[in-house]
């Protein structure tokens, strides 16, 4: 716990975490340009296929609830090698589904194994660093993750024109391999296991209580899950919105997703930077006050059918910037609480967050319609209630929370 690690062990740790933890996001991007083909292949509305990205979101948010008091009691590195086999031979089933119905069972265990690598990631971090450089490796972690959107997309409709939609999950069978080997090669094993830790439901159900209770984690972790949900709306919804509406190609798609994935890097990599001036609290008041303007004027803009598709994609870009500066900061406040059971904190605040973009998600979904509307209506409200739920609570500091905690993220 706190050890220090020289620059390349540290670049190492920290690559390796943010591949674990981009399973899912290459997961849930990777496949999106081929909705069409694969709805097309499989005799059945595109809004069933949607259904497939709620079965996974839906997956995650059961799944980590399960793997935070596994990883508690067993260590981190055990439960993490089940998940991801378990991830590797759920997608070789995406791939062989000759049914839209199988497609969306194996992406629900899909997601019950690749989860493991996000909670994982996040307890890990919170056991091998110190609470004030918890933000900090949280942005370096948001930084590799932000880059699979750009990847993925543009790597799965060239699959997808190429080949076909099968194909996306075998490749991501094997990367997920070759990921599970540089598990096991560089990551530190973390928290020793507690065998203290009960796995009864009774006393798995307490600890996730006693978790919930403390308020810093709820604030934060509602604040950071609500607003975080805004990219699932346009996640659902993208496709659709801009292959059938605009028309765009399989290859401009996945540009059009690497370009707005940007926005989230570059606000990643400034929120570093701004670590050293601000407190994670005040950043995150900022970026949910222009988020929620941004919104309003994306409803606005579509509504009154003010935007074309390239004003619509300048909003969008501003919006997205704010997931950058809002996900690792809401993160690193929601976790720093926990020196102990940070594996069961690791799993709420993720199952929490998967809950709400699920939600989301099968909103949009039912709202289907040949417009943008409800994808910015769902992007603005997600906005909105991210900033209500900050909020809630005025009475934490600026910095991370009460006095026994005041000096955590002083520089």
């Amino acid at each position: 716990m706190g050890k220090k690690y020289s620059k390349k062990e540290y670049f190492k740790i920290v690559l390796v975490l943010g591949a674990l933890c981009t399973i899912s996001p290459l997961s849930i991007d990777m496949y999106l340009p081929g909705f069409p083909a694969m709805a097309r292949d499989l005799n059945t509305p595109i809004s069933n296929i949607q259904l497939s990205l709620t079965a996974y979101l839906v997956g995650i948010a059961i799944g980590q609830l399960f793997y935070g008091p596994l990883l508690d009691k067993y260590g981190r590195k055990k439960p993490l090698y089940a998940g991801l086999a378990i991830y590797i031979l759920a997608s070789i089933g995406c791939a062989m589904s000759q049914s839209v119905e199988n497609l969306i069972f194996m992406r629900f265990l899909q997601a019950i194994g690749g989860c493991a690598g996000m909670v994982s990631a996040q307890a890990i971090v919170r056991d091998i660093f110190p609470v004030k450089k918890i933000a900090q490796a949280m942005s370096l972690l948001v930084l590799v993750i932000a880059v699979s959107p750009m990847i993925a997309p543009t790597l799965g409709g060239f699959v997808t024109a190429a080949y076909d939609w099968h194909w996306v999950f075998i490749i991501l069978a094997a990367l997920t391999a070759i990921i599970w080997i540089a598990t096991v090669i560089v990551l530190p094993a973390g928290a020793l296991p507690d065998r203290e830790v009960s796995l009864k439901p009774k006393q798995v159900w307490k600890g996730y209580i006693n978790v919930l209770k403390n308020r810093q984690f709820l604030v934060y972790m509602l604040a950071g899950g609500i607003a975080g949900a805004a990219p699932f709306a346009y996640i659902a919804s993208s496709a659709d919105v801009f292959m059938n509406l605009y028309g765009f190609t399989e290859h401009q798609f996945g540009w059009l997703f690497a370009i707005l994935a940007f926005a989230m890097i570059g606000s990643t990599q400034l929120n570093h930077i701004l670590l050293k001036k601000f407190s994670s609290q005040q950043i995150i008041n900022f970026s949910l006050h222009y988020q929620s303007v941004t919104g309003l004027l994306l409803v606005v803009g579509v509504f009154f059918n003010l935007l074309n598709v390239y004003s619509l994609i300048a909003l969008m870009f501003v919006f997205l910037t704010a997931h950058g500066l809002n996900g690792p900061n809401t993160t690193a406040l929601s976790m720093a609480p926990f020196s102990k059971n940070a594996g069961s904190a690791s799993a709420m605040l993720g199952s929490m967050r998967m809950t709400i973009g699920g939600i989301v998600t099968a909103i949009v979904s039912l709202f289907h319609a040949s417009s943008a509307f409800p994808m910015v209506v769902g992007m603005a409200i997600c906005a909105f209630g991210g900033f209500i739920a900050l909020k809630m609570d005025q009475s934490i500091p600026g910095t991370i929370s009460r006095e026994r905690n005041k000096e955590a993220f002083a520089s």
